[in-house]
């Protein structure tokens, strides 16, 4: 008899991170003697997760902690303005390998290679089709819930470029995913152009000739040794994330809002074929139908336990050009309908 392999009920792996954005957040809400208990539990972390700088948290966590904050301290620019003073340095091991290299794009290259070891849930991308430009991703993670964690990102990665080079550097243009009516005049004044909200992606473009500007601090023997070391502090995250099975959920969790996640599309933009997919992924013991629904499962469990996030729209996230598809799909796994999942797990 053939055996059944049911798909699994969570994610593989949560996507991490250091928690240096989450823990800068913190001690700006301990300046201004905000009682952190209740913003970390919101959050799903405890003092431990923040006070040990060694433990890892999950990347949606930090995200929760920057959009909690801001509220807090009702400072609507918050993540803009938490970039802005942060020693560079603490970003550690990656910004040295970064600094270390001969010119930008080694430099920004070596960021998207190694962006792992500091946040799993962040993916940096350079390109030279218009510009210079360099896109971040998000990996697992619902973007439409975010906008200060993305806004320092952006910061952050100006203020990295200038300090490579030397140089005060003016991006030609940049292009966020979410929706704001306007920004201060000392943040666009300190970027040094106009920013594109609701775009088609999140991104920064500079001029193409930046690529080859010179680091300051090039050092080919140091970078070489931290380039080793950075090579084994990605140690199994790399090797979790050239499995097939996660390609192919990095894939999932981009086109699922789209309705697009089809084996097809997927077999395409990892090129190869449909049928060389299913081969990859039944040597690791999986179906494309069951990666897709496994997906589909933990997102959802996960999605439902927002209360800010409407059913409508949890069911486009995942795919669903209609709720009543959702809502036999969700009755199917769980035997509850998503209201009725919602209501027993609140954490009200």
């Amino acid at each position: 008899m053939k055996t059944v392999r049911r798909p699994a009920s969570t994610l593989p792996s949560i996507p991490s991170s250091t928690g240096g954005i989450a823990r800068l957040a913190c001690a700006r809400l301990r300046d201004e003697q905000v009682a952190l208990a209740p913003i970390l539990s919101a959050a799903g972390l405890t003092a431990d997760d923040i006070a040990d700088s060694k433990r890892r948290i999950a990347a949606r966590a930090q995200i929760r902690i920057l959009e909690l904050a801001a509220a807090k301290l009702q400072d609507d620019c918050f993540g803009f303005r938490l970039a802005q003073g942060f020693e560079l340095g603490e970003i550690g091991l990656l910004y040295y390998v970064m600094a270390s290299s001969e010119q930008l794009g080694d430099a920004l290259h070596i960021g998207g290679r190694y962006c792992a070891i500091n946040n799993e849930g962040v993916r940096l991308r350079t390109s030279l089709e218009h510009g210079f430009g360099i896109q971040f991703e998000y990996v697992n993670i619902d973007r439409s819930s975010d906008r200060h964690h993305a806004e320092f990102w952006l910061i952050a990665l100006v203020r990295i470029c200038r300090a490579l080079t030397g140089g005060r550097l003016a991006p030609t243009q940049i292009k966020l995913r979410h929706y704001r009516r306007e920004i201060p005049l000392d943040v666009r004044s300190q970027l040094g152009c106009e920013i594109e909200f609701a775009a088609d992606r999140d991104e920064v473009l500079f001029p193409s000739q930046i690529g080859a500007l010179p680091v300051v601090g090039a050092d080919l023997h140091l970078n070489k040794m931290l380039l080793q070391y950075a090579d084994q502090a990605l140690g199994d995250r790399a090797s979790r994330r050239t499995s097939v099975r996660s390609r192919v959920e990095d894939q999932i969790a981009r086109l699922l809002p789209h309705g697009k996640a089809s084996a097809v599309e997927i077999a395409r933009r990892l090129g190869m074929s449909r049928r060389t997919l299913a081969r990859a992924l039944s040597s690791e013991g999986l179906s494309f139908s069951n990666v897709l629904e496994a997906f589909r499962i933990a997102l959802a469990r996960r999605y439902l336990k927002e209360a800010e996030l409407p059913i409508s729209e949890i069911a486009w996230l995942l795919g669903y050009s209609e709720v009543s598809s959702f809502t036999h799909a969700f009755v199917r796994w769980t035997g509850d309908t998503p209201r009725a999942y919602r209501g027993s797990n609140s954490d009200g």
